[in-house]
């Protein structure tokens, strides 16, 4: 994969892509709708880790939300890789708002697979 520094518009590499500014409300409309979701959810939350893992969530959402109101797409900015003469690996293009979903994603994996309180098959 080769970075570009061509702009996508959409969400998850362009998924859902939209030409103009109507398809754009459209896109912003879902986000808004999702994020009010786990809002709900987290004034639900009975513990710390659901609480924090919803945060993070609902904060790099927010974020993003807000580049694509402002801006019409998100800025990635940090793109791991390496070189070497005869092998290359390049990581994919993010910013910190995809770490925090990311992170509250891993969070709420861990409880709900790991944790005492998770359903254990009988």
């Amino acid at each position: 994969m080769t970075y570009t520094s061509g702009i996508v518009r959409g969400i998850s590499y362009g998924l859902f892509q939209t030409q103009g500014p109507v398809g754009q409300w459209v896109l912003l409309g879902f986000k808004a709708a999702a994020i009010l979701l786990l809002c709900l959810w987290l004034a639900r939350a009975k513990d710390c880790l659901t609480a924090l893992a919803l945060g993070l969530i609902i904060g790099g959402a927010v974020g993003n939300s807000v580049d694509g109101l402002a801006y019409g797409w998100v800025a990635d900015f940090v793109f791991f890789h390496i070189s070497t003469a005869s092998w290359q690996f390049n990581w994919y293009v993010f910013n910190l708002a995809d770490v925090a979903i990311v992170a509250g994603v891993i969070g709420l994996l861990y409880e709900s697979l790991l944790m005492d309180r998770a359903a254990k098959a009988p």
